[in-house]
């Protein structure tokens, strides 16, 4: 799929492309959600034992990443896309055929070993054709496309438990899983050129993970976009418990509300775009920023409260998650700028953390003791006030290289 003009450096279709494979991720998290109290009562165990599948897919997830991104800067990123989405249909099948919630966690990782290569992989062919600029609107676009998963996710998952049990939600994702494979095969052609590969041994791979993270072009906005990005996860993590359990909606209704926020996430990644020719990267980075403390502030009030509406909790959380259609993006674009032929490697490491702070904050849930709001308001802000320090010094490091530069 060839690029375009100055404009548009990229094709629709080469989007879609990257964002379904880049939504294994979303609808391995999301669609079984509805899900949990059901599989909880099978396995004779807690929603929440149930749940911990979510951080044990989220170590899957950062574990992977680190993998993929050093290989596909060595061997290109076609190859492992065909491994990582073989090793997600098998794993898929295998989620079929557990019986406790502690075989569930075991081949959750492996689903999440599998499923990671899509992003890593989007992330690396992004950079390996466009420029900084072309890649904030990519990523701005694909994650509008992409947006579209944890939207239909949740409800796709909720509408196959309305006429099957849970083990069908799993035989979706096989089913995707194998399509995702076709298309590895028929649709994505090779973006890093032999010539552009790195000869990497297993000591240069460890010596390039330190030699990307010593690089503040990339180490402070990765910060920011990860840290503002797992206010995502807490509410993933927590959104079962607070929505079913806390204001006892049903599996329908759950989806529609987490369907809502997945929504916010498509309607401001679209503004980042539009907003493109008005404000820079690092403006809409601010932006996004703002609009996730905030929307996490109300949160906590909210659960500090009591007998508070699902209205005023839903507007706290729709700043909070569509918030990301900000942070995103830019973070990502800004992080990537500066990394050339080893963007695999550092699409990796963004990813990794990214998944880190899922798993520590699904860790986290497990040890705070107020109500489910309020565990889930207290992680957001926690995580999008470290976000906002970091946009702060991410800023200022811009502007002490514009000032050098003149």
């Amino acid at each position: 799929m060839s690029q375009k003009n100055a404009g548009q450096q990229y094709s629709t279709g080469w989007i879609i492309l990257l964002a379904l494979f880049t939504s294994l991720g979303p609808l391995s998290i999301d669609m079984y959600l509805p899900a949990l109290p059901q599989m909880a009562q099978d396995f004779n165990a807690t929603t929440q034992q149930v749940a911990n599948s979510l951080p044990a897919y989220f170590f899957g997830l950062a574990l992977g990443q680190l993998i993929y991104g050093p290989i596909s800067d060595r061997i290109g990123r076609k190859k492992p896309l065909y491994f990582g989405m073989a090793l997600f249909t098998c794993a898929s099948l295998l989620c079929v055929l557990v019986d406790d919630h502690w075989s569930l966690i075991a081949v959750r990782v492996l689903q999440a070993l599998g499923g990671c290569v899509g992003v890593v992989m989007a992330r690396a062919a992004i950079r390996d054709r466009l420029d900084v600029q072309g890649s904030a609107q990519a990523f701005a676009s694909m994650m509008m496309v992409m947006g579209v998963a944890p939207v239909l996710a949740p409800t796709l998952g909720a509408w196959i438990l309305y006429f099957f049990d849970w083990h069908y939600v799993f035989i979706c994702l096989m089913l995707v899983g194998m399509l995702c494979f076709i298309c590895v095969h028929f649709f994505f052609k090779e973006t890093l050129p032999v010539e552009r590969r790195l000869n990497l041994t297993f000591t240069q791979v460890f010596l390039l993970y330190g030699a990307i993270f010593k690089d503040r072009s990339f180490h402070l906005p990765m910060l920011a976009g990860c840290l503002t990005g797992a206010a995502l996860f807490a509410y993933i993590g927590s959104a079962a418990a607070v929505l079913m359990d806390q204001y006892h909606l049903n599996e329908q209704l759950f989806a529609y509300a987490f369907g809502l926020n997945a929504l916010g996430i498509i309607f401001v990644s679209f503004l980042n775009k539009k907003l493109a020719a008005k404000f820079s990267v690092v403006q809409r980075l601010k932006l996004g920023g703002i609009s996730q403390i905030t929307g996490s502030i109300i949160i906590v009030i909210a659960g500090l409260l009591v007998d508070v509406p699902l209205w005023v909790v839903m507007i706290g959380l729709f700043m909070t998650v569509s918030g990301i259609g900000f942070t995103g993006p830019n973070s990502m674009a800004l992080a990537m700028s500066q990394q050339g032929a080893r963007a695999g490697t550092a699409s990796a490491i963004m990813g990794s953390m990214q998944f880190t702070c899922g798993l520590i904050g699904g860790i986290l849930l497990n040890f705070l003791y107020g109500n489910h709001v309020l565990n889930m308001g207290i992680l957001m802000l926690g995580f999008t006030l470290a976000g906002g320090i970091a946009i702060y010094f991410v800023s200022r490091e811009l502007k002490l290289q514009s000032q050098v530069s003149k």
